[in-house]
């Protein structure tokens, strides 16, 4: 019952996550999932069922708000569903001792990516307005869907910033038109892997428990991204995967390394990632102390900086 309380709170705390940055729902809840010895595959499997769930409530939510284009969720989703497919078999043919150092190598990359990219960039909102085109979302839904599966998450490190980078989609609409296109890699990779591992290691009340707090948190999460920053929010995320992960690989049979070295990675991982938690929290000030009163924006016909993120999603 603990440990079914414990899975809760993961889907839950996840889900706030994603739903702040349009990504790490997956990256979050897999993580702790191989922390406690649960198989890649499994693990992976387990988060996609409950993802299934999690994301027809946040794209309704999205949908509510406002927060959706259609034709950008068709565009990468089809082809996104097609490369979870693909990445859930491939994943479901390998051993645990070589599938949980690629996962957790994986997940380390992604979790870099996401400390790396809020900590220095925060979210992207210039050069708004023009089309996303086919050719552009096509391929990367197939890379993201792929490694959406292989690593137990990545759709949205993967694509939403791919999106926000290409500065045509404002972040509130990238980031709900990813979460709701989520909803058809959860269907095609939990399929992948049903096939694969046929149920093995997959256990109903984990996946329920993920499930049941996610969607408590589908809701909150409209008032969590008024009060934390996505920026300080991606470093502290980042700065968790990373450390989970980095723990994964250097227990593995591909290192092994000793007490000494794994404490030694553990302390400058530590020290990054409060130098990383801070740094973001004084741009966030910086920033915010050099906006203008949104009154006299509005006096003046025009929308206050922080509009997008005031009415971004409430996943």
């Amino acid at each position: 019952m603990r440990k079914l309380v414990l899975l809760a709170l993961v889907g839950l705390g996840a889900q706030l996550v994603d739903g702040s940055l349009g990504m790490a729902y997956g990256v979050t809840s897999t993580t702790l999932l191989l922390a406690i010895n649960t198989s890649p595959a499994a693990a992976s499997a387990t988060v996609h069922l409950a993802e299934i769930g999690t994301t027809l409530v946040s794209g309704a939510s999205h949908w509510r708000f406002g927060n959706v284009d259609w034709p950008v969720v068709l565009k990468i989703g089809v082809p996104g569903a097609v490369g979870a497919f693909a990445g859930a078999t491939f994943l479901s043919g390998l051993s645990t001792e070589t599938a949980e150092p690629v996962m957790a190598s994986i997940l380390l990359a992604l979790g870099l990516y996401i400390l790396i990219r809020f900590t220095l960039r925060g979210l992207r909102r210039d050069q708004l307005g023009k089309p996303l085109r086919k050719r552009f979302l096509g391929p990367l839904g197939v890379v993201a869907g792929f490694v959406d599966a292989t690593g137990g998450g990545g759709w949205g490190p993967v694509g939403t910033p791919a999106i926000l980078a290409s500065g045509r989609l404002e972040p509130r609409k990238t980031i709900g038109s990813i979460d709701t296109s989520e909803f058809l890699i959860a269907v095609a990779a939990s399929i992948g892997f049903l096939v694969g591992i046929e149920g093995e290691g997959v256990k109903a009340d984990w996946v329920a428990a993920l499930l049941i707090g996610g969607i408590i948190a589908a809701p909150i999460a409209a008032w969590l991204v008024r009060h934390i920053p996505p920026r300080v929010l991606g470093s502290a995320v980042g700065g968790l995967i990373v450390l989970t992960n980095t723990r994964t690989i250097l227990r593995s049979d591909w290192i092994d390394a000793a007490d000494g070295v794994r404490y030694a990675f553990y302390a400058v991982i530590y020290v990054v990632w409060a130098a990383a938690l801070t740094y973001s929290i004084r741009r966030h000030l910086a920033e915010r102390d050099l906006e203008p009163p949104a009154e006299a924006v509005a006096a003046a016909g025009g929308t206050p900086p922080d509009s997008d993120k005031a009415a971004a999603p409430s996943t």
